[in-house]
């Protein structure tokens, strides 16, 4: 089970809403959710849980590039929304970095026009092979460095990590109340 809210930083605290991410199909749709959320331009963090399994941070100042971080890429790479996170970028890759020995290979090894196993689908990001995606946190855990919550803390998070990270910011209550 899937959780996404967003919290709005205003002079009058935070301001949380339950948000649909059906929509939403790149880092970039991610952004622009965002910042309708607060028109001051003030800074929007995009908070998204799957239940015990990994959590995302999306964190967008204004007109600013998003910063992100994300728990566990492994399994983030298995979810729909993990995939809207899991930038090239963020996993080090240059995008359309194609090698050109490559070209007649598919990411998992088989030539083009082989059947690819059956779970090869599944366990693809953006058609990078899932063992490409480094188990662990990716991302800049520094994000929420200057909101009260250190990297090292941040990075210790686990099980109910949204509440947690709503908690430390004072913001627990709003969040309940989309919850």
């Amino acid at each position: 089970m899937y959780f996404a809210a967003l919290l709005a930083r205003t002079e009058d605290g935070w301001e949380a809403s339950d948000t649909e991410l059906d929509d939403v199909e790149t880092l970039s749709d991610l952004a622009d959710l965002a910042r309708e959320a607060s028109p001051d331009e003030d800074t929007v963090l995009v908070l998204i849980e799957q239940e015990g399994a990994w959590f995302g941070v999306v964190r967008v100042d204004g007109e600013d590039d998003p910063r992100i971080y994300v728990s566990d890429a492994s399994a983030a790479a298995r979810s729909s929304y993990g995939e809207i996170l899991l930038t090239d970028e963020l996993l080090g890759r240059e995008p359309g970095d194609d090698d050109p020995d490559l070209d007649a290979l598919d990411l998992d090894g088989t030539e083009d026009g082989e059947p690819e196993p059956a779970d090869a689908e599944e366990d693809s990001v953006a058609g990078v092979s899932a063992e490409a995606v480094p188990h662990g946190p990716v991302g800049d855990p520094g994000l929420l460095d200057d909101l009260g919550i250190p990297a090292k803390a941040l990075r210790a998070l686990d099980g109910d990590a949204v509440n947690s990270i709503a908690d430390a910011l004072g913001a627990a209550d709003v969040l309940e109340a989309v919850r």
